[in-house]
């Protein structure tokens, strides 16, 4: 029967595991082998693939072992193998491309009829070891001789010293598995060319290059999750709002692969788009709820979308089922608030609210994806309350924050979730620096000298700041049509303000009347009409946006040169 398995057969017996015998198509791959021989002297095989020690374990203790698909060398077809009779030789294994076998080390007992074969056999009986042709045989399924020429004496002095006294060989069979090994081969393959072109995609949907705000510094991170882990949906942006506004954005978009990596594209576009209307953060995630559902309606995608606005070092922010962001002063005093809050983007029907936090100097924020936080083994909320801990007492710029908060928080390359982190710092102005970041403002009061006492306002202030001459000649000229323009269309109280950084000069107007001006094409004999567009041609860039207060700002940006 042994002889007709297609499977691979080899009896061993004795604690040396000397051979009995072979089937053919182990001789098929290995070549012939001299009976009555131990394995480790004949059988390289059994020692590359692993078997010898645990032939050792199956004779000591009598229970069977397996291992799994190991790969096998076998002989190319139509080799013809050196007959290791006497020679003490082994044949090479040839280049044929490999095969897999799972190999199951069973043990054979004495009260087993193939058993008392192999004792008959050991102690010079003739016998039949099953019914194939077993090596140095004629293939009529007889030992060619019997083995007492072996002066092996009784089987009993071949288990001496072992724990399963009534084992007398091990049986090793190897059965083909190289159709399913090359099927799981490519199943991976592809899964992981699927990964590599979902992490390539989520990659390059992500900011290529942070934009670096005037006022704040930036940084962020982001890690898929392990080698066995689908890409997921996990983003972050920062968006130059104009006015010396800055909006900082995450959001997670559930589930793995390109299609969470691509609904999160389509989301962070919309996001930029929205986020140049320079809208109140409640109102950008009102926008996205209804855009998210015709995406993909079946996709749960969570954001949080957070302004500051260094004219009143804030940050307003507002939030669609993500987590809460975490403020840090600088005394490390850590504020996590966990409302206004609504549902999942694209869930409908719910009116988003924002909240508004202080963001002094030397404050540090952080927004994070539930991968940085959320265990399986733990609640969601102590791992907030652990990062809220670690990140009290980081210090340093915001990419050596990132650092230490992935780190403390056991994010590791094998993490099973994506990560992504994005954290922003107001840094303390000292020596020459407080000199390039100036503000100052003036309330305007009374009729038409409000315009006038602006005007003197502007110039002494950007004197004073040493802004070059051609500067502050145009800005004082917008400054001129911006406070014209409010005193005509607005209405009190009305506020001008002047910011200035390294690298730009804000001037912006402010008053209580919450209609948003915007440029038209004059006709020559209009008397009116042509104030935002001489302030659209000067200035870099200009724009409106309503206020929290219900009123409205304009405002436009000057790039400062050295003069």
């Amino acid at each position: 029967m042994l002889g007709h398995l297609p499977a691979l057969v080899a009896i061993g017996y004795g604690p040396a595991h000397r051979l009995g015998y072979l089937s053919r198509a182990y001789t098929e791959v290995f070549g012939p082998r001299p009976t009555g021989v131990p394995a480790q002297q004949v059988m390289p095989e059994l020692e590359e693939l692993g078997l010898l020690p645990l032939m050792d374990q199956v004779y000591r203790t009598g229970r069977a072992r397996t291992v799994k698909a190991r790969k096998v060398h076998a002989q190319p077809p139509g080799s013809v193998a050196a007959s290791l009779s006497g020679s003490g030789s082994v044949p090479a294994f040839g280049a044929a491309e490999p095969r897999y076998f799972t190999f199951v080390c069973a043990p054979i007992r004495e009260s087993e009829d193939l058993g008392r074969q192999l004792t008959q056999l050991t102690l010079g009986e003739p016998a039949t070891v099953g019914s194939g042709a077993g090596a140095g045989s004629d293939g009529g399924g007889r030992a060619a001789h019997g083995l007492s020429s072996l002066g092996l004496g009784s089987f009993a002095s071949l288990r001496r010293s072992t724990g399963a006294s009534d084992v007398c060989g091990v049986l090793v069979f190897g059965a083909e598995v190289t159709d399913q090994v090359r099927v799981t081969e490519r199943l991976r393959e592809s899964e992981r060319r699927q990964r590599e072109a979902a992490v390539t995609l989520q990659r390059s949907l992500l900011p290529q290059k942070l934009e670096q705000p005037d006022d704040l510094r930036v940084a962020a991170t982001y890690q898929p999750g392990g080698a066995d882990t689908a890409v997921g949906g996990d983003w972050y942006d920062v968006i130059t709002l104009g006015g010396g506004r800055t909006a900082l954005v995450i959001g997670d978009v559930m589930g793995r692969g390109m299609r969470a990596a691509a609904v999160m594209g389509q989301l962070r576009t919309a996001v930029r788009a929205y986020a140049r209307l320079d809208l109140p953060p409640h109102e950008v995630l009102q926008l996205l709820d209804a855009i998210a559902a015709e995406i993909d309606a079946m996709q749960i995608a969570t954001c949080l979308y957070a302004v500051f606005d260094p004219s009143e070092e804030s940050v307003t922010y507002s939030s669609a089922g993500h987590l809460p962001l975490m403020v840090r002063a600088e005394d490390g005093t850590v504020t996590r608030p966990e409302e206004p809050g609504g549902p999942p983007l694209g869930t409908g029907g719910w009116m988003h609210t924002s909240g508004t936090l202080p963001f002094p100097p030397g404050a540090t924020g952080v927004l994070y994806t539930d991968g940085l936080v959320e265990r399986r083994d733990r609640d969601i909320d102590r791992g907030l309350d652990a990062l809220a801990k670690t990140f009290s007492g980081a210090t340093g710029t915001p990419d050596v924050i990132c650092s230490r908060l992935l780190r403390a928080m056991g994010v590791t390359p094998e993490h099973d979730d994506d990560v992504a982190a994005l954290v922003f710092q107001l840094p303390q102005r000292e020596l020459d620096s407080a000199d390039l970041f100036r503000s100052a403002s003036l309330d305007l009061l009374g009729g038409t000298e409000a315009a006038s006492s602006a005007r003197a306002f502007t110039g002494g202030v950007l004197c004073s700041w040493r802004v070059g001459e051609d500067i502050r000649d145009m800005s004082v000229l917008a400054v001129s049509e911006l406070v014209s323009n409010s005193l005509t269309h607005g209405r009190p109280p009305m506020r001008l303000r002047l910011r200035r950084t390294d690298r730009r000069l804000t001037v912006e107007v402010t008053d209580a009347d919450d209609h948003l001006p915007r440029r038209r094409q004059a006709l020559p004999a209009d008397e009116s009409g042509r104030g935002l567009a001489i302030v659209a041609t000067i200035a870099s860039n200009w724009g409106t946006r309503r206020t929290p207060d219900g009123g409205k700002a304009v405002w436009c940006e000057f790039p400062l040169r050295e003069g």
